[in-house]
């Protein structure tokens, strides 16, 4: 029986073993539904043939490992590949700033409030110095999140500290900001 026509298992099984035409006939079989997933999720025609690519190396390596009670071949490679896809877009985020650099910037930035007219220069100053008044730590998790663009998580791990406490310090912070800023826009009202 030739390998083209041998069935997913057989063909995931010669390649498992190392057989060139096994993985060749692997590849050409799924590439397609591969490249699909991959694109579906990353939106990418570049990236998503980097992800194809990797989950057929990944799957090359586990296919000796491959249970057919728990999944069928295809269900398993699109999982693979839904996971590289995922991981893919993941690391092609934006890689924020480090909480330091941020923190020497805004002094002479007005964190991104310039863009907006309603926003004053006495009210930019006022903002500025509000953030540049918190605590160090909470200063360092506000800038992250809010300028940086990181979520929780991310700000513990990049200052390495617990979730909780990252998420505590950004609460903190913008507790003591709305605290601070609470009459910035009250004293414009009043005549």
């Amino acid at each position: 029986m030739s390998v083209w026509a041998a069935t997913d298992d057989a063909l995931l099984a010669g390649m498992a073993a190392g057989d060139r035409d096994a993985a060749i006939a692997f590849v050409r079989r799924f590439q397609r539904r591969v490249f699909g997933l991959a694109f579906a999720v990353t939106n990418d025609a570049t990236l998503a043939d980097d992800v194809s690519q990797e989950a057929f190396v990944r799957a090359w390596k586990a296919a000796a490992v491959f249970d057919t009670r728990r999944a069928s071949v295809s269900t398993w490679l699109l999982t693979i590949t839904r996971n590289a896809a995922i991981d893919a877009v993941r690391m092609r985020r934006v890689t924020p700033a480090d909480p330091d650099v941020l923190a020497n910037i805004l002094p002479a930035s007005s964190i991104g409030l310039v863009d907006i007219p309603a926003i004053e220069a006495s009210e930019t100053e006022l903002v500025r110095a509000a953030v540049a008044a918190l605590p160090e730590p909470q200063r360092r998790a506000i800038l992250l999140a809010v300028v940086g663009g990181r979520t929780a998580a991310e700000v513990a791990e990049a200052e390495s500290i617990p979730l909780g406490t990252a998420k505590t310090r950004i609460r903190q912070a913008m507790i003591r900001l709305r605290d601070q800023l609470s009459g910035l826009h009250v004293a414009e009202e009043t005549p």
